[in-house]
């Protein structure tokens, strides 16, 4: 019998949630899917264009790169503008730095190299070193993920910096609220063994659209409760953990690894 039979677990990811659903259900799981958010498509996003155009007609001092998927999306993105050249050109005669081994991983296969990685794959570790490193009367740009860090990129303002924020990515809730009320109720009545998420926006908006649906306060009983709570990594885990929610995170920040994770916590 398969590790994962007969066991529901909620999957509130868009992107990626294929992939996803058929390792779990390759497990034997029992898969809920209601995506909590809906991602703007790059290439119809007027605001990561703008942003793009700025970098390339004025180029930037530094950039910080956060994720490997947005920075590949961007430059895709920026090809079908026919701007990745430019890009490309523009970003190389900057410093970059990388959060963790998969921004890194996107930055040479643009043909880039880094100037810096954080190898703890922490916000706090990358823009520390960015901070220490100086950024008074510097020109930079920070590739964000979903969601904006203020609480990273305010202290750069403050210390002189000019910024440039490009924002792969972008979303907003689903058209269609019912499948995620669903996948709340079920976590509510017990029908489910695990809620996982594999980005924070996801993680914040389940909790936004529980409390318009009129059950926030249960769904966060039943959160701190034996409801397993599994995050692709601490990022993503940030929102729950802000109210209270204890999560569990898989020791490299990975879909593989966190479906492992769900197998081994939950497996039969």
């Amino acid at each position: 019998m398969a590790e994962l039979s007969g066991i529901a677990i909620g999957v509130t990811a868009e992107r990626r949630a294929d992939e996803f659903i058929g390792a779990l259900e390759r497990h034997g799981a029992e898969v809920r899917h209601a995506p909590t958010i809906t991602i703007v498509p790059l290439d119809a996003d007027p605001e990561l264009k703008d942003a793009t155009l700025k970098l390339v007609t004025s180029p930037v001092d530094i950039t910080v790169v956060t994720t490997g998927a947005g920075f590949r999306g961007w430059l895709d993105a920026a090809e079908g503008w026919g701007l990745r050249d430019r890009l490309v050109t523009a970003l190389g005669a900057s410093r970059i730095y990388a959060r963790g081994p998969k921004a890194v991983g996107a930055v040479r296969g643009a043909g880039l190299r880094e100037s810096f990685s954080a190898e703890s794959e922490s916000n706090a570790e990358l823009f520390g070193a960015l901070a220490a490193a100086g950024v008074g009367g510097a020109r930079v740009a920070v590739q964000l993920h979903g969601t904006p860090l203020p609480e990273h990129t305010s202290p750069l303002v403050a210390a002189g910096a000019s910024l440039v924020e490009v924002q792969p990515y972008r979303w907003f809730s689903p058209p269609d609220v019912r499948p995620v009320h669903d996948l709340i109720d079920a976590a509510i009545a017990g029908e489910l063994a695990a809620l996982a998420f594999t980005s924070a926006p996801a993680a914040a908006n389940l909790l936004t659209l529980a409390r318009s649906h009129g059950r926030y306060d249960a769904l966060l009983a039943a959160m701190r409760g034996g409801l397993v709570c599994a995050c692709v990594g601490p990022v993503t885990a940030a929102p729950l953990e802000a109210a209270g929610i204890a999560t569990l995170q898989p020791e490299r920040q990975r879909l593989g690894a966190l479906v492992k994770l769900l197998v081994t916590t939950l497996g039969r």
